[in-house]
């Protein structure tokens, strides 16, 4: 097998110095933020920056060489730093280090742009991905650093230096032991499997029929009718709660179960609407007119002909509705009691009250939940795409 060409250095050294002097220096800015002298930090980032990115496009040349060297100067440096997690981020460092100025002395930035590009726009181009991916990671990092924390060994919300070093004797699964354990804690996640489907499965029934109904071009005020009807996702859950409250009190479903179920099911019924009447757009309602023209009543056209093409819809929304009710606290703050403490109810006193590490195990458990469930709907997007024709994108 013949091996990959090494790409040539194209650019000019001030070009390869400037790029690896802006990485190094937001490198720094971070690393400075942290001991709070980021001036200093971005300065010094600047500088080493500029001084090895020259050295490796001038003394190194080629990418394997150059990242193999970088790497192992990140590891020792970062270990002198922080020992192990210190190593793997000066690793990781020195490896993207590299790349970012080979990518920038081989030319490949430009590669999957049109050549008549200018300056101007590649730099906007690469800009806007950069402003994409900060945003990403802003949303997902106060996820991901949960994950890793409800394996502590200690009661404490933060990194351990044992956790930090991988240290096996700083890290336990007692928080999740002890959610398995703990009568609260089984308690409250029963209540959430028992309210949850219940509340779904009218969600989904009431929406579905709800969706069908305003889809119909002779419905009188349909926009106006769909406006009241997905309202309780645009109202402040807080107003809703609160009127909620004010409402089931008067008519004895004030902590009650079914109170608390039919008040979930109100907020997952704007979700189901929305699912299904975007499924239902694509529907060729010639296939019902098919149906009744052969003798099929509404209902057997409904569940024979309709029903299988919008079921990803109906899924979907059905999907939504259950996590908006799995992972609801206000509403059942207002309308629940102590015999429906849900698990959102447990975790929000455990915060309150006693501040317990379990919540940690329990959050990591719900986000993986919910990857599950956005997996499951993007692969129902997907077939509901195959169904009415079009490719998944």
């Amino acid at each position: 097998m013949s091996k990959k060409k090494e790409k040539p250095i194209i650019a000019s050294i001030q070009q390869i110095a400037g790029a690896g002097a802006f990485f190094a220096g937001l490198f720094g800015l971070l690393f400075g933020m942290t001991q709070e002298i980021p001036l200093i930090g971005v300065a010094g980032g600047v500088i080493l920056g500029a001084i090895a990115s020259t050295l490796i496009v001038k003394v190194l040349k080629t990418r394997r060489i150059a990242q193999l060297v970088t790497v192992v100067l990140g590891l020792v440096a970062g270990y002198l730093q922080a020992e192990i997690s210190g190593a793997l981020l000066g690793g990781l460092f020195g490896w993207v280090f590299t790349w970012f100025v080979f990518w920038v002395g081989t030319g490949d930035y430009r590669r999957r742009l049109p050549s008549y590009a200018t300056p101007g726009q590649v730099i906007w181009h690469h800009s806007f991905v950069v402003i994409c991916w900060a945003i990403f990671l802003f949303l997902i990092t106060p996820i991901i650093v949960v994950m890793p924390l409800s394996f502590n060994a200690e009661n404490f919300f933060t990194f351990t230096p044992e956790m930090l070093n991988f240290d096996p004797a700083g890290y336990s699964l007692k928080h999740y032991e002890d959610f398995f354990t703990n009568s609260d804690w089984q308690g409250a996640i029963k209540n959430s499997f028992a309210i949850a489907p219940v509340a779904t499965l009218l969600s989904v029934s009431l929406g579905t029929l709800a969706a069908i109904g305003l889809s119909q071009p002779f419905v009188p005020f349909r926009r106006a009718i769909m406006a009241i009807m997905i309202s309780p996702m645009i109202m402040p859950l807080i107003i809703s709660a609160a009127g909620m409250y004010f409402f089931y009190s008067r008519v004895g479903l004030q902590g009650t179960y079914f109170g608390v179920v039919l008040a979930h099911a109100a907020l997952g019924i704007p979700f189901v609407i929305i699912t299904v009447t975007a499924t239902l757009v694509g529907f060729d309602r010639s296939l019902t007119r098919a149906a009744a023209n052969l003798g099929a009543n509404p209902v057997t056209t409904f569940f024979r002909v309709q029903m299988p093409l919008i079921l990803p819809g109906v899924v979907s929304g059905g999907l939504f509705a259950f996590i908006t009710s799995f992972d609801e606290v206000v509403v059942v703050l207002f309308v629940g009691s102590a015999g429906q403490k849900t698990l959102p109810w447990q975790m929000f006193t455990g915060l309150r009250e006693q501040i317990s590490p379990t919540i940690l195990a329990v959050a990591t458990i719900l986000v993986v939940l919910s990857v599950m469930m956005l997996t499951t709907l993007e692969l129902l997007r997907r077939r509901s795409e195959r169904l009415r024709g079009l490719s998944p994108g």
